[in-house]
């Protein structure tokens, strides 16, 4: 029978919140220009990219956690690379949105990591890496460590619980649904009803899903003070 449907439709969130972050998309950015000024006025160690309610995010946190969902998505290749500006501009919107869950969460004691799903997540970073110290490697070369890609991954976990908790039951197809988009579309779909329904269904409700999550970011993101500071995280995405 598959995964169970809320399962598939976390799935279908994470694909759809690390579209932001097309590995295609990384290349040399104005964002990884030299931080180095003038020798006179001394080094510029990090920057402020955003401040998301009380929470400072810097440049530096941003491009550890693109390189992260870059490695999720299978690319430990292009996580090597430069990030261009659009890259770090579709990783902002998922670093907001993820804190502005979190900090809901928090505020309220609710929706901790289960230690099971912390142990696979982990299990899963790490086996996109040919072994254990070439992950070492991936963290020292963005001088980072374990414990901040556990945290990272950890409030991707939390964020994608509380907002599957908020939209997965009304992400539900109904049969009668499957049906009569097949009937509207039989024409390009090919094949009988039974042989496509378990594909239409998954597509409908990821479709769905993703709209709902479109809306319950919208509603979060009204109340919250967020104040983009760089100049390329003021520009709107395309």
């Amino acid at each position: 029978m598959g995964a169970p449907r809320g399962q598939r439709a976390r799935t279908g969130l994470v694909a759809g919140w690390l579209v932001l972050v097309p590995v295609s998309a990384v290349a040399q950015s104005v964002a990884e220009a030299p931080r180095t000024a003038p020798a006179a006025e001394g080094r510029v160690i990090d920057r402020v990219v955003a401040v998301i309610g009380n929470q400072v995010l810097t440049l530096s946190e941003l491009e550890f956690e693109t390189r992260v969902a870059l490695v999720q998505r299978g690319g430990v290749r292009a996580a090597e690379a430069s990030l261009d500006e659009q890259t770090l501009r579709g990783a902002l919107e998922l670093a907001i949105n993820q804190r502005l869950l979190v900090a809901g969460a928090d505020r309220l004691q609710a929706f901790p990591a289960e230690r099971s799903e912390m142990d696979a997540r982990l299990k899963a970073f790490r086996e996109r890496f040919e072994d254990e110290p070439a992950l070492l490697a991936f963290l020292a070369r963005h001088e980072a460590d374990l414990e901040q890609l556990t945290a990272v991954l950890e409030r991707a976990v939390r964020a994608e619980r509380i907002l599957d908790s908020r939209i997965r039951l009304r992400a539900q197809v109904s049969e009668a649904e499957t049906r009569r988009y097949w009937e509207e579309h039989k024409g390009t779909l090919g094949g009988p009803y039974e042989s496509v329904r378990d594909a239409l269904r998954e597509k409908l409700m990821r479709e769905r899903y993703g709209q709902l999550a479109k809306e319950e970011f919208a509603q979060v993101r009204a109340g919250a003070k967020v104040r983009r500071v760089a100049p390329f995280a003021r520009e709107a995405l395309p």
